[in-house]
């Protein structure tokens, strides 16, 4: 291994504990929590060391979420994978993805809620955002029908962040959640034959 080599994994690794510490400071305290000076102190470097690594808070944000889509793209294959037939793909990966935001509420908050530098819905997003929206549009693929593929899976992803959200923010029953996500399941129809 070259001494640029050494270097450039080792730089990968210190941006990596940065990431690592936003994520923890972020699932023990929420992201208002999360600040450049915690950080800082968190991995016991300076600011300016940091700011070598990220501009700034939201440049942390934005890998953290990066980060996440690849956590959640394979999970969703997974599921996928293990549902053990294609008609049985929509549910699993509808389950995996409110159990994956369930478990995961500060780091699906920077997917999802708080500002990202991402792309998101374009043929340049970056690949973790597109294989996970390809996971969920695969998965739906045989209950689209005559529907347009990208927007039934738009749809049906838009349908799982209402009801992750509204839950989380305890805008719903907190005792129907299963049931709500069963009949969001159950009102995407039946495959095509």
């Amino acid at each position: 291994m070259t001494r640029q080599d050494r270097r450039a994994r080792e730089r990968e690794q210190r941006r990596q504990v940065i990431i690592d510490a936003a994520r923890e400071l972020a699932e023990a305290e929420g992201w208002e929590s999360v600040t450049t000076r915690r950080l800082a102190d968190r991995i016991e470097y300076s600011q300016p060391f940091l700011y070598g690594h990220f501009a700034g808070k939201d440049a942390v944000v934005t890998a953290v979420a990066l980060e996440g889509f690849g956590e959640l793209s394979a999970i969703l294959h997974a599921a996928r994978k293990g549902a053990g037939s294609p008609n049985a793909e929509p549910r699993a990966v509808a389950y995996a993805y409110t159990d994956f935001a369930r478990a995961n509420p500060a780091l699906y908050e920077a997917m999802f809620t708080l500002a990202v530098d991402l792309v998101f819905a374009q043929s340049d997003s970056q690949n973790p955002l597109l294989a996970a929206f390809g996971e969920v549009r695969d998965a739906l693929a045989p209950l689209a029908g005559d529907r347009d593929l990208e927007t039934f899976t738009e749809i049906t992803w838009s349908a799982l962040h209402g009801l992750v959200t509204l839950s989380r923010a305890g805008r719903l029953r907190p005792d129907y959640y299963d049931q709500r996500l069963a009949m969001i399941v159950d009102q995407l129809g039946t495959p095509a034959d």
